[in-house]
């Protein structure tokens, strides 16, 4: 199984925001690092925009049970289903989440604290600096 802890954030909310992803193996070790720029939007457009990339290089690359950590407790609970998805930004976001995940196999959330994420928090901020500065 594989760690990905996924974040996301915007300056202004909206704002320029961005999105940063670690993914470790079983034994800890960092498989890869993921991060991208959205454009001007909200945190919680970002904090989704991170974890599709994450499900879509996890489906890329053959994995079939993947546990996502995010410290968004908005994105954890919609995407086990305890909270329905209102707003329409988010909607086409989750759907395609929810198809990743169909793809993949066998996917877990887990709510973590900032602290646990810093270095996901570190790479959504390095994308947001670069949305800034291109907008």
């Amino acid at each position: 199984m594989i760690t990905m802890y996924i974040d996301g954030g915007s300056r202004g909310n909206p704002g320029p925001a961005g999105y940063g992803v670690r993914i470790e193996a079983a034994d800890g070790t960092v498989v890869e690092r993921l991060s991208g720029s959205v454009g001007i939007a909200t945190n919680n457009v970002a904090e989704y925009r991170g974890l599709v990339a994450a499900l879509q290089w996890a489906a890329a690359h053959g994995h079939t049970h993947v546990q996502v950590r995010s410290d968004s407790e908005l994105l954890v609970r919609q995407m086990k289903g305890e909270y329905r998805v209102k707003n329409a930004g988010l909607q086409a976001l989750h759907t395609e989440a929810r198809a990743l995940m169909g793809r993949i196999g066998h996917v877990i959330f887990e709510h973590v604290r900032r602290e646990l994420n810093r270095d996901a928090d570190r790479l959504a901020n390095e994308a947001m600096d670069a949305a800034a500065g291109a907008g």
